[in-house]
């Protein structure tokens, strides 16, 4: 669900002579089996923190099965979200109240508790054979190995067939409600109001089912009033609302601000948006969310497979609309071929990587950055596009208005770079006014442009061919995927012309000027280390930067958006720092970048876990490359992290 809202205070929360606890910021897990409803728990907890007024942030993770191993730690679907009073940059390093529906629950995620946290456990799942399920000889609850935290044991399924006895539901529907009962009682913990959730099961469920709208009501209101009355808890917590910049604001994901960037994108151009997809995980959301907006002149096309969704937007493009396509990882490699025949027709076409785990099937629901080699240079031949990688969920949306832009004025496939971490995660977003938004400008040719006729490939000073339209009298022409010749474009064999219309395509995208923010920066234009990042990296190198400031470290943060071309002054960026440190959830791929174009010493912090990076890690490597040491192990799970400088 999303909720366009003006922040506001939250209710003062009722004490019931219990310590009320003000606190700068939470982070809260949800932890259950998929078929839990974690997902739409965290989502609630979401919207309602945002409607609240605080800066949120979340990171949603569910297994890749439809439906896993029910009870095993494969199988567990989590939530997590993080919200506060001052600006947040990730979803939060440790957690400090855990939700956990069963044991499996509980082991996946109990070691991202910290120290003290509270961990709130359904004891009605921690039966003998629940808990061989998730790989315990003994109860961990009852053994005394979580003495470090504390541990709340709550009957949730039995209270929530309590609480909802008189709905008219079966037991087997009225266990499904014991998300809500979960939800309930977190929100009572934290001081949220539910009336936002009791909305959203109105809408959802009350004139279709009804028994199923009443049932999950109140499961909800039995979680809070067991908080408010249960002896368990002798504490509230409360999170003020943040100082946000005045306006309104709305809860978005990556995927949800890709699609509306992506409609703004059409309006701004006054081009009807054509998006050719086939569905395929952490992508389809965008083809959702496009799906339900017609009513903007946007066309949408499930295709059959990735080969057809590239072509069919190519020729969408062709026929002068916003041709666009969606995939991940292992669409993108079948896309390759299309993708060249679009840098060859010179078609203004925008396609969107939400990278994901791999390769191959890989981590379908989790997130990496490994697609940057394969977007630079996973075609046949001399093949450049232009690439922009978006910085944040709420980032998507400048970035693929930037992404039409860059594609209609220079006349090229552009690759918008997401993943799945920003695809799916969520943060507050402030609704920008559309009339203050600059137009994208497209001119059709309507006449020939030389006197012997028209010349489809005849270039102004950037090295831009005319977008003509078909069937458009006097400006017939055919494009294609043999060689052109310049001017106009016949084909063409010629080894000299070949060699120009290369080095032509490739001058056009290195002469490409951003069309929005292609550095983010944040600390001294000098000093002792330099992190430079890209995409869903920048929350934690942010925030990791400026906890070393604190420290007295004159490091600074740079952070790309586009990466090819690269940033003009980068080369001068780089050489002002003694180290540069290159964080990225791959092998170091940037790092290998930055290292032949700059010759500069650059070493690489690398994670492929399928999970985001932490302001601890980073922070810890940044220390270990300033102390002088190659490698640094950062615990995780019984894992490390490596700090390395080669692997080219």
């Amino acid at each position: 669900m999303t909720t366009t809202f003006d922040p506001v205070q939250a209710p003062p929360a009722q004490s019931n002579g219990k310590t009320v606890i003000t606190l700068p910021s939470v982070t809260v897990r949800f932890a259950g089996d998929s078929g839990d409803g974690m997902q739409l728990a965290g989502t609630q907890f979401t919207d309602t923190s945002a409607l609240v007024g605080n800066d949120i942030s979340t990171l949603p993770d569910f297994p890749a099965e439809i439906r896993a191993p029910a009870g095993t730690p494969a199988g567990v679907s989590g939530f997590q979200v993080h919200f506060s009073s001052t600006d947040i940059f990730t979803p939060g390093d440790a957690v400090d109240a855990l939700v956990a529906m069963n044991p499996a629950a509980l082991k996946a995620n109990v070691k991202s508790v910290k120290d003290g946290g509270i961990v709130i456990v359904n004891e009605d799942a921690f039966g003998e054979k629940d808990l061989k399920k998730a790989g315990y000889a003994v109860n961990p609850v009852e053994d005394g190995s979580l003495k470090c935290y504390r541990v709340i044991k709550v009957p949730i399924n039995k209270m929530t067939t309590e609480a909802a006895k008189d709905s008219g539901l079966g037991a087997k529907d009225i266990d499904r409600c014991k998300n809500m009962f979960a939800l309930g009682l977190v929100y009572w913990l934290y001081g949220r109001p539910m009336d936002s959730t009791l909305g959203f099961i109105e809408r959802k469920f009350g004139k279709k089912l009804p028994a199923v709208a009443q049932a999950n009501a109140l499961a909800l209101k039995a979680g809070y009033h067991f908080g408010e009355t249960a002896e368990l808890f002798h504490e509230q917590y409360l999170v003020p609302k943040a100082k946000l910049a005045p306006g309104k604001y709305r809860k978005i994901t990556g995927n949800e601000a890709i699609a509306l960037g992506m409609i703004t994108a059409s309006k701004l151009a006054d081009k009807q948006l054509v998006y050719c997809s086939y569905p395929i995980t952490p992508a389809s959301d965008i083809l959702h969310e496009l799906s339900a907006h017609k009513n903007f002149n946007v066309v949408t096309f499930q295709a059959e497979d990735e080969i057809a969704a590239v072509g069919a937007a190519i020729g969408a493009s062709f026929g002068g609309a916003l041709g666009s396509t969606g995939t991940s990882g292992p669409g993108l490699a079948l896309k390759a071929e299309a993708i060249g025949l679009a840098v060859m027709t010179e078609l203004p076409l925008v396609v969107i990587d939400v990278q994901r785990g791999g390769p191959s099937t890989g981590l379908p629901t989790k997130t990496e950055q490994a697609d940057l080699f394969q977007a630079m240079y996973g075609r046949n031949g001399e093949c450049p596009i232009p690439i922009i990688a978006p910085a944040s969920p709420s980032d998507c949306f400048n970035a693929a208005v930037e992404a039409f832009t860059i594609a209609t004025k220079y006349m090229t496939p552009v690759i918008l770079l997401s993943d799945g971490y920003l695809g799916n995660g969520a943060e507050p977003w402030l609704i920008p006014d559309v009339s203050k938004l600059p137009r994208i400008t497209i001119t059709h040719p309507k006449e020939s442009n030389d006197a012997s006729g028209f010349m489809p490939y005849k270039r102004d000073e950037s090295h831009v061919r005319p977008w003509a339209i078909p069937g458009t009298v006097g400006l017939e022409h055919r494009i294609g995927g043999l060689e052109k010749q310049d001017g106009t474009g016949n084909v063409s064999y010629d080894p000299a012309n070949h060699e120009h219309m290369v080095r032509t395509r490739q001058a056009k995208v290195n002469g490409i000027k951003p069309a929005g923010t292609d550095i983010l920066w944040t600390g001294p234009k000098k000093g002792q280390i330099l992190l430079v990042g890209w995409g869903s990296t920048f929350g934690a190198i942010k925030a990791a930067t400026l906890e070393l400031q604190k420290e007295g470290i004159a490091v600074a943060a740079c952070h790309l958006r586009y990466l090819n071309p690269l940033p003009a002054r980068l080369g001068e960026i780089l050489k002002a720092f003694d180290h540069v440190l290159v964080p990225e959830m791959n092998l170091g791929q940037l790092r290998m970048l930055l290292r032949s174009k700059y010759l500069v010493d650059a070493k690489g912090l690398n994670k492929v876990r399928g999970q985001p990076f932490t302001i601890t890690e980073v922070v810890h490597g940044a220390k270990a490359v300033l102390s002088g040491e190659v490698e640094i192990a950062v615990k995780q799970d019984s894992t490390s992290l490596d700090v390395s400088t080669g692997g080219e």
